[in-house]
């Protein structure tokens, strides 16, 4: 039997920061642990329709926990491939924790709606001396994500890095920021 992983404390510490309003799209987003704590966080907003949510993943098996709770839809598809399978899309918010695809990361900002709002953490470069992932093309540079965010010309709200202990010792990076114009 799976244990059940909490949600990010990073995601908990600014959920506040998360729309109450429209669809909040989880990248990667696995057995969908933060879509289930977020359902639960906003379960008004997700009982009046008012707020939904996209799991997305390429693990068919995984999306299948999330068969019918409120307000979830989900879509299996191949976000490393050649054709990218959210273009032209717009969400209130997305969520990407533990997963890093360079070549689609300006793809993925594109997908914010106007004041839309990213909540974005995963390993960084010194993460190897703690465990996978290892790999240079799957952990972020310091200070990549503020970057690469500031270039888009979304607002930061929330910035850190470096080593955590929760919920396993790492070496994280992490940002809040929104879309401030279209």
């Amino acid at each position: 039997m799976n244990a059940i992983i909490p949600p990010s404390p990073w995601l908990l510490a600014h959920a506040a920061q998360l729309p109450r309003r429209g669809c909040i799209l989880d990248l990667a987003c696995g057995r969908g642990r933060h879509l289930r704590w977020l359902a639960e966080y906003r379960a008004a907003a997700v009982a009046s329709e008012e707020l939904r949510f996209l799991a997305v993943d390429r693990d068919s098996a995984a999306l299948q926990s999330l068969a019918g709770l409120p307000g979830v839809s989900t879509r299996c598809c191949d976000l490393e491939g050649e054709n990218w399978p959210l273009a032209g899309e717009r969400f209130a918010a997305v969520i990407v924790t533990n997963y890093l695809w360079r070549p689609r990361f300006d793809a993925l900002l594109a997908l914010l709606a106007p004041a839309g709002v990213l909540v974005y953490e995963t390993f960084m470069q010194g993460n190897a001396a703690y465990g996978k992932p290892s790999r240079p093309d799957f952990l972020l540079q310091p200070g990549e994500l503020r970057a690469r965010c500031g270039a888009a010309g979304l607002q930061e709200i929330a910035f850190a890095e470096g080593y955590v202990e929760q919920p396993r010792p790492a070496v994280r990076q992490a940002i809040v920021a929104r879309r401030v114009s279209g």
